[in-house]
């Protein structure tokens, strides 16, 4: 597909923020951001960087102590910020846009059959009868390797693997043009990560279907990503294709986060990040990992823009404002 087709998703100038007893936090602030179709992208970060409050913000799945919420998401083209809840939830969520949750088991109904609930999205926004509806979500098992008679199992007769693969189904099964994923392995053992890895990756294989992958783990997700996007208190601080990502990452930070992942042929030991993460709600002026950055210097006193290092490449810091890739 060329490059100069119009993204599938385009962010501009996104922001969330949440009241709290503490003050305003800053959960996503400023992010643009944009998202071919067929494509698969990876969010990175430590916890609290603001990975899942970028979803929240794009399904608009937003808790009551919202403080500012605004930007631009267009979605095909359409700027889905101007729609209301009610046109949001039946032209968009689960419509163009579905979620995989963290821990599948909590987002199932326990006395529901898992067939009955992985339906509901096509009877709720295409009304379609419920035995049509249930020849679809077969057909979404199918895709995802669960057993067609699990259709009427219920969810805790289930192991955590299965589930996560039914939650996946749940989010494919209205042909979506996006699923958004946040961190769907995180609580599955490994050879079960590794079952799930594949599922996506054939999933990716034979449908049109583009992903946002929301996790820590650098290792699996490099096996599904096409560019990877790195968050740092509540901003992107580099957008690049996974390609060069995974073998020279652009960011400080992220040169951090891939030294610190264990290689099978590695003889020093895995680097670590010192510090902690800046406070959210009390945000100091100037690059937010200066103070944890080994290579900060005057102009760090500053906030770097996010600009352009490469053909697809874009970093926020100020080693790569001139364009000089050191």
């Amino acid at each position: 597909m060329a490059f100069s087709d119009p993204p599938l998703l385009q962010i501009e100038d996104l922001r969330l923020y949440f009241r709290t007893q503490q003050g305003v936090l800053h959960a996503v602030d400023s992010v643009s951001l944009n998202l071919r179709r067929d494509e698969a992208m990876v969010i990175l970060g430590e916890s609290g960087c603001g990975k899942t409050s970028l979803t929240k913000a794009i399904l608009r799945l937003l808790p009551r102590n919202v403080h500012t919420y605004a930007g631009s998401v267009k979605i095909n083209g359409q700027d889905v910020m101007q729609l209301s809840d009610e046109e949001f939830r039946q032209q968009v969520r689960w419509v163009q846009v579905s979620l995989v949750p963290q821990a599948a088991m909590n987002s199932l109904n326990p006395v529901l059959k898992v067939g009955d609930q992985v339906a509901e999205p096509l009877l709720s926004h295409y009304g379609i009868r419920r035995s049509e509806a249930l020849e679809r979500v077969a057909t979404a098992f199918q895709h995802v390797g669960v057993p067609s008679d699990f259709i009427n199992r219920y969810a805790f007769e289930l192991s955590g693997g299965m589930r996560q693969r039914v939650a996946i189904a749940m989010a494919m099964v209205t042909d979506p043009d996006l699923i958004i994923l946040d961190e769907p392995t995180s609580a599955l053992d490994v050879l079960t990560q590794a079952n799930i890895m594949n599922v996506l990756k054939r999933v990716k294989q034979e449908t049109s279907t583009s992903f946002i992958l929301i996790t820590h783990d650098i290792g699996t997700s490099s096996e599904l990503a096409d560019r990877a996007a790195v968050m740092y208190a509540g901003q992107l601080v580099e957008v690049n294709d996974a390609e060069h990502f995974f073998v020279e990452p652009l960011h400080p930070y992220s040169q951090k986060l891939m030294s610190s992942v264990p290689k099978l042929r590695q003889t020093e030991e895995p680097d670590f990040i010192s510090g902690q993460p800046p406070s959210l709600q009390d945000i100091a002026p100037g690059c937010r990992f200066a103070p944890r950055c080994d290579h900060r210097f005057e102009l760090c006193e500053n906030d770097p823009e996010l600009v352009r290092a490469g053909r697809r490449q874009h970093v926020k810091c100020w080693l790569h404002q001139n364009g000089d890739n050191q």
